[in-house]
């Protein structure tokens, strides 16, 4: 992992209210003790180096919020929290919300406040969405949480696996998918993400590996394709 130069934030155990900052907007007073690249604290100017550089600034970030997790020893319950702040920003009217430059910062606070509450997130996982606001990187909340798995999957053995199917299926049914992917990768816990994919007519696919690198495809998608390839009905169009 690229080095990465430290900045000392210091992290107070509850979260700020939004009548305590001032328009001048100062350094958050949060318990947040971790390597932070340099380009974060910069806040007056954009960033340069486009995409290689947001992924770095993305995968630090997600660092930092893991260490402190791993501090704390709330690892797990940090990673619920941040499967809720995927949730939640995945919607693009808040994402907008949050990023757009015209919003005042303190009605972003207040917002991020109401967001925290009803959500019920930890205080330390409450602080960093206040950093990424403060310092305008609340635009790259979805590469943060992408990043933020994989650390969390490396430092507790845990292989990912990406279930997709046309419908909904039954708990005891991913249960033995999980059990299939651990016996496969010898992992200690295995970690499974469902998705409704509506293509695939029929059964499911499994996705798992480095960045979702090997897949078992039970599809009936799959299997047509196979059958249309064999009779050379390629170009032939399957109604879905």
């Amino acid at each position: 992992m690229a080095s990465l130069q430290q900045a000392s934030i210091s992290l107070q155990p509850k979260l700020l209210s939004s009548s305590q900052h001032p328009r001048s907007l100062p350094s958050l007073n949060l318990s947040f003790s971790a390597t932070f690249p340099s380009l974060k604290l910069s806040t007056t100017r954009p960033l340069h180096g486009g995409a290689k550089m947001s992924a770095f600034a993305a995968s630090s970030y997600a660092t930092a919020l893991a260490d402190v997790a791993k501090s704390n020893n709330t690892l797990d319950a940090t990673s619920s929290d941040v499967e809720k702040v995927e949730k939640i920003f995945s919607d693009p009217q808040v994402l907008e919300f949050f990023t757009n430059p015209t919003i005042d910062v303190l009605k972003k606070r207040q917002v991020l406040d109401e967001i925290v509450s009803s959500s019920e997130l930890q205080p330390h996982t409450a602080n960093f969405l206040n950093i990424l606001v403060d310092a305008k990187r609340i635009d790259l909340i979805k590469e943060i949480v992408k990043e933020f798995e994989l650390v969390y999957n490396e430092l507790t053995d845990t292989e990912l696996a990406v279930v997709s199917s046309v419908v909904k299926l039954e708990s005891q049914h991913l249960a033995q998918i999980a059990k299939q992917v651990q016996k496969l990768t010898g992992a200690k816990n295995v970690r499974i993400k469902t998705m409704i994919d509506p293509s695939l007519v029929a059964g499911f696919t499994i996705r798992y590996g480095s960045s979702g690198s090997k897949l078992i495809d039970m599809s009936v998608k799959k299997q047509l394709e196979e059958i249309a390839a064999q009779l050379d009905l390629g170009d032939i169009q399957l109604a879905v």
